[in-house]
């Protein structure tokens, strides 16, 4: 459990109630939107679009877990 706490710390935010969690999870959204978007741009390089593709999937991955890590501790499934 530490681990997760020390590889995802914005997931195990305090949330109080509902719109903290719809907030905390708006945020994963919008910064994999601008991630993505910046990494599109830099992606039309030749040889630098397979790196950003793959970066950009790891980046992806990891926001998609922190938004599930989320949801699991805001109900009380992880302890």
């Amino acid at each position: 459990m530490d681990t997760l706490k020390k590889i995802f710390p914005f997931s195990f935010k305090e949330k109080k109630d509902v719109a903290a969690l719809v907030i905390n999870i708006l945020i994963h959204i919008v910064v994999g939107a601008v991630i993505g978007f910046v990494l599109s741009i830099i992606g039309k390089i030749p040889v630098v679009g397979i790196i950003t593709g793959l970066v950009g999937a790891l980046i992806e991955l990891y926001l998609t877990a922190g938004v599930v890590i989320s949801c699991l501790d805001y109900f009380k499934v992880l302890k």
